[in-house]
C-alpha cells in the first residue's frame, strides 16, 4: 500500500493559492479513482489528516491531505504513516515548487527540503528524506514583486487558471505513472515536460510486419 500525501493548508481561503497545489492533485486523483468523497476521512487521526482509501491501477493507496498547516505536515504524515504501518519508502509526496516555472514537473526518490517548509517538516517527524516527491511548478511573471512567503499564499491569475488546471492534470497522471511503474520510470516518462506542451500522441498498436526481423521504426519513443 502507498500513501500519496498532498501539501497544502487547511481552509477555504487557501484553496486556490499556489501553496495548496498538492492539495488538488490529491482531489483530482480522487476524482478519477471513482471513489465516493463521502467516504473520506475528513478528520481523521484526531484531525490531523483527510484520507480517502481508493485504488489507482492496481494499488490500494491512501489519499491524504493534512490539516496541520504546511509547516506542520509532518505531523500528519509520521501519524498516517504509523498509523498504517506504512513505510516512509512507500509515501509519494505532491506539492508546488515556486523555483519551477508555472506548468513544469520534476519528479525526485528523494532528497533534502530545497527550501520547502512543509518538506522540512516531514524530514523532521520522519526522521528521512527517502520518500518519492512529485513537484509541480507555481512561479509566474510576478514572483520577484514579493517574498517567497507572500507568494505562495496568493492565489493564482485569472490568466494562469487555464494552465494550472492542466498542471493539475499533469501531477495526476505523474503520480498514477510512479505508483504504477516506480519513481524512475515516472521521471524519464515526466521530467522536463510542462502542463504547456502538446499531450503526446498515441503509440500505434504494433502490426504483423513489426517484430524483431521488421524496418518498422517505432519513432522516438522514451
Amino acid at each position: 500500500m502507498h500513501i500519496v500525501l498532498g501539501l497544502g493548508n487547511p481552509g477555504e481561503q487557501y484553496r486556490n493559492t499556489r501553496h495548496n497545489l498538492g492539495f488538488r492533485v490529491v482531489d483530482r486523483l480522487a476524482e478519477r479513482s471513482g471513489a465516493s468523497i463521502d467516504r473520506a476521512r475528513r478528520r481523521d487521526l484526531g484531525g490531523r489528516c483527510w484520507t480517502l482509501d481508493v485504488v489507482i491501477g492496481d494499488q490500494q493507496v491512501v489519499l491524504a491531505k493534512p490539516q496541520t498547516f504546511m509547516n506542520r505536515s509532518g505531523i500528519a504524515a509520521a501519524a498516517l504513516c504509523r498509523d498504517r504501518g506504512i513505510d516512509p519508502a512507500n509515501l509519494l509526496v505532491v506539492y508546488d515548487d515556486a523555483d519551477l516555472a508555472l506548468g513544469r514537473i520534476r519528479l525526485r526518490p528523494g532528497g533534502g527540503a530545497g527550501g520547502h517548509n512543509g518538506i522540512r517538516s516531514l524530514i523532521e517527524f520522519l526522521g528521512e528524506g527517502d520518500f518519492g516527491r512529485i513537484k509541480l511548478g507555481v512561479r509566474g511573471a510576478g514572483r520577484e514583486s514579493m517574498s517567497l512567503a507572500d507568494y505562495v499564499l496568493e492565489d493564482f491569475e485569472q490568466e494562469e487558471l487555464p494552465l494550472v488546471d492542466r498542471l493539475i492534470d499533469l501531477g495526476a497522471d505523474a503520480t498514477s505513472a510512479a505508483l504504477a511503474d516506480g519513481i524512475p520510470d515516472a521521471m524519464n516518462r515526466f521530467n522536463g515536460r510542462s502542463a504547456q506542451d502538446p499531450a503526446p500522441a498515441p503509440q500505434p498498436a504494433p502490426g504483423p510486419d513489426s517484430g524483431p526481423g521488421s524496418d518498422t521504426n517505432p519513432g522516438g519513443n522514451r
